[in-house]
């Protein structure tokens, strides 16, 4: 229980670190974040149970991780409106950044 609630705060300090770096992604506030890092998290989960976890998880990641991890991205601003508001080239470089930074800082436990 604690690995993930470590897990959500790491998530959301990379979004809100990403926002700031990459145009077209905006998240509000830590509290946004949190919540955005929430629902991105429960998207991917459903996204890899569809699909399985070899062909969209970070260690099978190639073009169809990085376009699913950018449509989880986008479709998050419609689930919590006020937490993030994203565009589509927006997500694409979030994506892009985001597995730049999960490179160095994994999001998770392993």
């Amino acid at each position: 229980m604690l690995g993930a609630i470590v897990r959500f705060i790491v998530s959301a300090l990379v979004l809100l670190l990403v926002s700031y770096i990459v145009p077209g992604l905006r998240v509000a506030g830590f509290t946004g974040a949190l919540i955005a890092a929430i629902v991105i998290a429960g998207l991917g989960w459903v996204v890899e149970m569809a699909f399985g976890r070899e062909k969209i998880s970070r260690a099978g990641r190639g073009a169809v991780g990085f376009i699913t991890a950018a449509v989880v991205i986008y479709v998050s601003q419609f689930i919590v409106p006020g937490s993030i508001s994203v565009t589509i080239i927006g997500a694409l470089l979030a994506s892009l950044v985001i597995g730049i930074v999960d490179t160095f800082v994994p999001t998770e436990l392993r």
